[in-house]
């Protein structure tokens, strides 16, 4: 399975330990868990991934969570959900990260391509409820309170207001142009 782990990572060194269980495990085998993976990797000499998600906002989440244990299908019938997501056309504009070995970090197969200027991507936000999807509206510019609050009355509302009726109840995100 170490075998199978390494071979997986070494075919493409940007592979999250979740791609890499769903490569390496057969119905012959036991599947291996996602930190197994991480920690064989890392024994093997080859160096990990900062956490997505902050300690702070996992344990919010939770929180959160736990808050809303009870609720069933009634609670959330009448919530509408919304984001927005960023979309790049070539690569990302993070941190990439790539398992190599040690003293390997100039070795062109650990090396990442690059756009010059980006490469561009697109803004989009959407919604969606229990009984169906809100439309997609395609942000141009930064996304700032006053782009976020002609969205909520010009596409959020009127999609709302059509398929939900008058009585919802609209969940965002605590982000600081949201609130």
């Amino acid at each position: 399975m170490d075998r199978n782990i390494l071979c997986a990572c070494r075919e493409d060194s940007r592979r999250t330990s979740t791609d890499i269980q769903v490569s390496v495990t057969s119905p012959n085998e036991p599947v291996s868990s996602r930190m197994t993976i991480r920690r064989r990797l890392q024994v093997a000499g080859l160096h990990g991934r900062r956490p997505l998600v902050s300690l702070k906002n996992r344990k919010a989440r939770v929180e959160w969570a736990k808050q809303h244990l009870s609720w069933g299908p009634r609670e959330c019938a009448n919530h509408i959900w919304s984001d927005e997501s960023k979309f790049n056309l070539f690569g990302t504009d993070g941190i990439q990260w790539i398992r190599r070995p040690i003293g390997s970090r100039y070795a062109p197969q650990y090396q990442c391509p690059t756009v010059k200027h980006g490469g561009g991507s697109v803004m989009v936000w959407g919604c969606f409820s229990d009984t169906s999807m809100g439309p997609l509206k395609i942000i141009v510019g930064t996304m700032d309170r006053y782009v976020f609050e002609d969205i909520l009355e010009n596409t959020m509302r009127p999609w709302a207001r059509a398929n939900l009726g008058r009585l919802w109840v609209f969940q965002q995100d605590n982000d600081s142009k949201h609130t």
